[in-house]
């Protein structure tokens, strides 16, 4: 999914990736003080862990700025409220423990910082009461501007009425990975999902953009992907810069007929798609355009 309510995503690459060797140790937040590595959190009859009472997000730290890291623990926030939880933190503690965790690493460390909310009691309906949460900083390289492949999911994104659509939860996961293999099996590197209306939602793991004659269009919001804070983003960017953006209807004639495609998302942030199924793309203008302005805009600590 996509870094939306729901994921945050990296074309064709997991929320997750392990950090190179030399990196220094993960950071986690949890019962009030900084451990290193992967703490233990929860236990074997925690809702969290054997029910999927969870919810995360993911945000970004590099070059000392963390853009959008206020949007990115309100989300965190809304979520777990969403599933029924009642947050111990509130999004600007969140955020504080954030930027004090990453001023703990040295200045040009790329990290993944990703709030963990869960019920740590209840069966079946979680406890509110028992909510906690823990807040860690991985180092993890944002990947480099190179293209990747897709093909059509068999799988599709649940409609609201069929799973916490509106929570970036992480029982949600288990088709997102599905959808990964899925790909991976068929020698791409991504997947492109549909709504469960046929129309396009989202790569199986970032959100999804083409562009044409210079007009730039995404597909709308419709419950079943989550709004990614990054897309969010790059379509601000893009309309300011002079594109025309529109969020609309997108289908995968739409997609194939493209002058360019390319994804958005916390974990790569803005990357070109060169292929979908057997059409070839080239890494297009209108992405670089998007990923100039994105780290240009982040980089300003805006």
């Amino acid at each position: 999914m996509s870094s939306s309510a729901t994921h945050t995503h990296a074309a064709g690459k997991p929320d997750h990736a392990p950090a190179a060797k030399s990196s220094p140790p993960a950071l986690t937040w949890f019962e009030g003080k900084w451990h290193e590595g992967d703490p233990k959190v929860m236990g074997v009859l925690s809702p969290g862990a054997w029910l999927g009472a969870s919810i995360f997000d993911g945000a970004r730290g590099f070059d000392g700025v963390a853009p959008d890291l206020d949007r990115h623990c309100e989300r965190a926030i809304a979520s777990a409220r969403y599933f029924g939880m009642k947050p111990p933190v509130t999004a600007g503690e969140l955020e504080r423990l954030a930027r004090e965790g990453m001023a703990k690493f040295p200045r040009g460390t790329e990290l993944y910082i990703r709030p963990l909310i869960w019920a740590s009691a209840g069966l079946v309906l979680p406890d509110p009461d028992s909510t906690r949460f823990a807040l860690t900083l991985e180092p993890m390289p944002i990947p480099p501007f190179t293209g990747f492949t897709a093909c059509l999911s068999p799988f599709r994104r649940p409609a609201t009425d069929q799973a916490p659509t509106e929570a970036k939860a992480g029982c949600l996961y288990p088709n997102v990975a599905r959808m990964q293999a899925d790909a991976e099996r068929r020698g791409f590197d991504a997947a492109i999902v549909l709504d469960p209306s046929g129309n396009v939602a989202e790569f199986c793991s970032s959100n999804l953009f083409i562009a044409k004659d210079r007009v730039v269009a995404t597909p709308m919001i419709n419950g079943t992907f989550l709004n990614g804070i990054t897309r969010q983003r790059v379509i601000t960017l893009l309309a300011e810069a002079g594109y025309a953006v529109e969020e609309r209807r997108v289908t995968l004639a739409d997609v194939l007929g493209a002058d360019e495609v390319f994804s958005t998302g916390n974990y790569a942030k803005v990357k070109p798609c060169i292929r979908v199924e057997d059409r070839n793309f080239q890494t297009g203008p209108v992405a670089t355009k998007a990923r100039d302005l994105y780290f240009a805009w982040a980089r300003a600590g805006r």
